[in-house]
């Protein structure tokens, strides 16, 4: 038999999805403290997720403990697969070289350094024929998933979980859970919790007729109730969206 065909397994090129956990502190009490917070708040919203540690938002000079954190987000039910980090950024690299995680390439949309001009492709005239023909070929269109609709209150202690689009149109009681990888539509009372664009979907954004939230979150930027909302969106229809890294919840216009 070939040593290139088995029919016991296979080696093959692929690609996984992957969270990154961006560290932007070298503070590991703060990191605990605030991912403990979350975890109570929502235990389901990290449970089984795969995610590589990112630390090129780190300033230069700065180092967090590699390997507290990553018992740390064991800890709340994440499972760190490798590092991210800077060329420069050694004592990352020595630590996952020895012992600890891979090191990882991300092709992010955030967080990482843009190459110089100078870093560009060879300029060969293979090269340039072969970057013609892919700028020429549109790439075929992504199948989104297919939104799901639920007809039904949801009580305290359910969930439901979305790949694509979530549509509710039932109220979503106190200690009730809508989950979904894109967009969150709520044509009811929302007075659980609505978590949006789960696996970093940054453009996912959360519509409700009537806003009473424990915890309204967008690709993992949260607000919970112990920051009051303020009048004009309070049990009013609202649009939540991300600008930056920020929360923002606008009145919607429905007349």
């Amino acid at each position: 038999m070939s040593l290139n065909k088995t029919p016991f397994f296979e080696l093959r090129s692929g690609s996984v999805d992957t969270l990154l956990f961006v560290v932007k502190t070298p503070d590991l009490d703060a990191l605990r403290t605030e991912l403990t917070r979350r975890f109570e708040a929502t235990p389901e919203f990290f449970a089984g997720d795969v995610v590589a540690i990112d630390v090129r938002r780190l300033a230069e000079g700065e180092r967090v403990a590699l390997a507290d954190l990553e018992k740390v987000l064991r800890d709340v039910r994440m499972r760190p697969i490798g590092i991210v980090a800077l060329p420069e950024q050694t004592w990352a690299i020595q630590w996952a070289n020895a012992g600890g995680l891979p090191v990882l390439e991300a092709r992010d949309r955030r967080g990482a350094p843009k190459p110089s001009v100078d870093e560009a492709k060879p300029n060969t005239e293979a090269a340039a024929v072969i970057e013609a023909a892919v700028a020429n070929t549109p790439p075929p269109p992504a199948l989104p998933a297919p939104a799901t609709i639920i007809d039904r209150p949801l009580r305290s202690g359910q969930q439901v979980y979305a790949k694509g689009d979530l549509i509710v149109l039932g109220l979503v009681s106190y200690g009730a859970e809508v989950i979904a990888e894109g967009n969150i539509h709520i044509y009811a009372p929302l007075r659980g919790r609505a978590l949006a664009g789960v696996h970093g979907n940054l453009d996912a954004r959360i519509f409700c007729t009537c806003l009473e939230p424990e915890l309204i979150s967008i690709a993992g930027i949260y607000r919970t109730t112990e920051n009051p909302l303020p009048a004009d969106v309070l049990s009013k229809p609202v649009q939540i969206w991300l600008n930056e890294e920020k929360l923002m919840i606008e009145p919607l216009r429905l007349t």
